[in-house]
Parts: C-alpha cells; sequence; structure tokens
C-alpha cells in the first residue's frame, strides 16, 4: 500500500488516477493560458495598426505653424501650404505602387512611387521638378551620379532629390525630438525613401509623413519618423 501526504493508505490504481487529473489540469491551464495570450497579442496588433491612431497638430504642443514669404505660383496660397496641400491631394487619388518608366517624365496612369509623392507636391506649388533637376544635373553633374542624364526620370530618383535639396533648399534638423522645427510640407529622406511632412503629430510632437512605399502601407500617412530608418535629410523649399 502507498500513503498519501496525509498519512491515509491508497493503492497504485488510485494514485494513477490522481496522476491523470493532474496532468490533464495542467493541459487545460496551459491550453487557457495560451489562448489568453493568443487574445493579448491580437488585441495589441488591434491597437497598433487597426485602430485609428489619435492625432495632433501643432497647437497641441504651442508650435507655431511656419508658413512662407514666397508663393511661387501666385494661387494666395504660400508655398509651404501649398506643399502640404498638394501631398494631400496626391494622395487623396490613392497611388497604385509601381516603378515604371514615362516618357511624359509625370505618371499619368494613377501608378507611382515614393518620389512621385514630392514631385507631385512641389508641382501643385509651381516647382516643376522634373526641369529643375535636370538642369541643376547639368549645371554640376559632379554632385550627381548620373552618366548620361534623362529627365523624365531623373527627378524620379531618391539619390538625385538629395542632391537637389541639399543644394536648392534649406536643410534642416534630422532630430526628430526637436519637434519644432518639424513643420508640414517639410521633405524628409532616408537612404532610399522620401516623403512629406505632415502637419499632424504623434502624442509625442513628431510629426507623421505622407509617402509612398509600397502596396503594403496600410494608409498614405503614417508615423515612420520614430521606426528607427536613418533620417538622410530634412529640407524646406522656401
Amino acid at each position: 500500500m502507498l500513503k498519501t501526504d496525509a498519512g491515509r493508505p491508497e493503492n497504485a490504481a488510485g494514485l494513477r488516477g490522481r496522476e491523470k487529473c493532474g496532468i490533464k489540469k495542467k493541459r487545460i491551464l496551459i491550453a487557457a493560458a495560451a489562448a489568453a495570450f493568443i487574445i493579448a497579442a491580437a488585441l495589441i496588433v488591434h491597437s497598433l495598426f487597426v485602430s485609428p491612431q489619435k492625432k495632433y497638430g501643432d497647437a497641441d504642443f504651442q508650435i507655431e505653424t511656419y508658413h512662407s514669404g514666397v508663393d511661387r505660383d501666385g494661387d494666395g496660397v504660400d508655398d509651404q501650404a501649398d506643399i502640404l496641400r498638394g501631398a494631400k491631394d496626391y494622395i487623396a487619388t490613392k497611388p497604385v505602387y509601381r516603378s515604371e518608366y514615362y516618357a511624359s517624365g509625370y505618371p499619368d496612369d494613377g501608378c507611382g512611387v515614393c518620389t512621385d509623392v514630392v514631385a507631385f507636391s512641389l508641382r501643385s506649388a509651381g516647382y516643376d521638378l522634373m526641369e529643375l533637376v535636370d538642369a541643376d544635373i547639368r549645371e554640376a553633374p559632379g554632385c550627381y551620379d548620373v552618366e548620361i542624364p534623362d529627365k523624365n526620370i531623373d527627378f524620379r530618383r531618391v539619390r538625385n532629390l538629395k542632391v537637389y535639396f541639399e543644394r536648392n533648399s534649406i536643410s534642416l534638423t534630422t532630430n526628430i525630438r526637436r519637434i519644432s522645427e518639424w513643420q508640414g510640407g517639410d521633405i524628409v529622406v532616408f537612404p532610399d525613401h522620401i516623403g512629406i511632412v505632415s502637419d499632424r503629430r504623434n502624442a509625442d510632437g513628431v510629426p507623421f509623413v505622407l509617402h509612398h512605399a509600397g502596396e503594403w502601407q496600410r494608409s498614405y500617412e503614417e508615423d515612420i519618423l520614430e521606426s528607427g530608418m536613418e533620417i538622410a535629410g530634412h529640407f524646406r523649399v522656401s
């Protein structure tokens, strides 16, 4: 005979029954814990990627909104506001991500890539990047890594736009914690990507970016400045 901890006699069959019952309970508890973990993970994913993220404006952080003293296209809207509005108008068309060469330079079929967000934004303010970048390449070919200039595509390459803005615009901080120096309508450049800074911000005051990085994007306006991507440049046209 075997004895329990309380000293009561118990046969081997009874003990095996208790052991089986204990194992079954453990399995149930493990399954319940796993289910709880899956549910919690799903809620976290939903919160981060599905639920709308609250967005703030300059006034929420006592930031004075920048207005350019230039109105290049003479439409009564300053360049900074015009570029921002142009970016929003462009992404509202929900362009399909596709990299193609266009004889017209600017995509004319509802498709585009990241550089097109910038090109269409600036064009709405009176800046034709196709012509401007081509002229700058021909004026200073040593600054660009372009063997044979082609104005239909040169302005749609990130590396060329970075050089162009370094030479022809105002260079600003790349420190995202200096939030007041980031304004809607600015241009932000990453090593292989580019976008327009939004006028809406996250809870830390860091602005969202209007951009087009691929078909996987859930939104054309995203909180990516804190994603860990290297910021290669931050520019203001006027």
